[in-house]
């Protein structure tokens, strides 16, 4: 088994957490702080924002502003910062959104998963095939070798589902993304067995929400919920396919998507998985061991 890491992005939205809560307990808003500290205000809204690191001089400077002068505390919250430098996936830098890369280092933190994808199978989940043929369709014109990374860094990711001590995951997805057939039979084939496989596995759910459902929250749009132990409770993932993908943390968004995935869980049947994949390759006139329908002959 591989040993999980926490996450710097989680241990930067820590810190940020922690010092957000000193301020207030020292009485102190942020333009006062950042003229005591001869700082723009924008350099401390961005660290409260978790948008930047921060240097272990400058922490303990704003530290003892805040009146934090205990060795303990002040090694605690050093730590953090420490932690917080040390990115995942630094190598990808520029070949990856930073949001999708602030996703790598939450799951790898999380205690729970929930992803839900209308239109395909979750990036999780995805066969090497049917990664590469969704990517050559997303972009057309990328090059050989930066098409290559980008598979490289999907299966990297991947990794996280041997890990011990790994999130639960939970998945669900419409019945579309079985249907839509990404890269081919053969690959499709393939991407539909093997989420078979790993919907068997201990930890992993998949659930399928069926097209005789009709229209549903779900179609809005796909979204991952990130669950963690801990103050940090949740954090929302909302994918764009076209367009920057968003964060949010704020208690009112996390709840109401928290609530819409239970009930597109409600929606999905628990145990219907295995005669869905099995629907959805009959559909394509073959038989789940991939022999097409017209080459079996029938005995009567």
């Amino acid at each position: 088994m591989i040993a999980a890491i926490p996450g710097a992005v989680v241990q930067r939205q820590q810190l940020r957490t922690e010092l957000k809560k000193a301020r207030t307990k020292s009485r102190l808003t942020q333009l006062q702080v950042a003229e005591r500290m001869d700082w723009s205000p924008s350099k401390l809204i961005r660290i409260e924002a978790g948008q930047v690191g921060i240097s272990t001089n400058d922490l303990r400077a704003l530290l003892r502003e805040y009146g934090i002068t205990d060795a303990e505390q002040t090694e605690y919250f050093l730590g953090l910062a420490r932690a917080s430098r040390k990115m995942p996936y630094r190598e990808y830098r520029g070949l990856l959104a930073k949001p999708y890369m602030d996703l790598l280092s939450y799951e790898s933190s999380a205690s729970i998963v929930r992803t839900f994808e209308p239109l395909l199978i979750p990036g999780l989940l995805q066969t090497e095939e049917y990664s590469r043929a969704l990517s050559r369709a997303f972009t057309p014109d990328m090059s050989g070798d930066r098409l290559e990374r980008l598979i490289e860094i999907r299966q990297q990711r991947q990794e996280l589902l041997d890990t011990e001590g790994r999130p639960e995951f939970f998945f669900v997805v419409d019945e579309a993304a079985l249907h839509r057939w990404i890269g081919g039979p053969g690959v499709m084939r393939g991407q539909l067995n093997h989420l078979r496989e790993m919907a068997a596995r201990p930890g992993i759910t998949v659930q399928v929400v069926p097209f005789r459902i009709g229209a549903h929250a779900g179609l809005q749009g796909p979204f991952i919920l990130l669950e963690f132990d801990g103050e940090m409770d949740h954090i929302l993932y909302q994918e764009k396919y076209a367009g920057e993908s968003v964060f949010s943390d704020a208690p009112e968004a996390t709840a109401e998507y928290l609530e819409r995935f239970w009930d597109l869980e409600r929606l999905a049947p628990p145990d219907d998985l295995p005669s869905t994949i099995d629907r959805a390759l009959m559909g394509r006139g073959e038989r789940v061991d991939g022999t097409p329908l017209e080459e079996v002959s029938v005995t009567t």
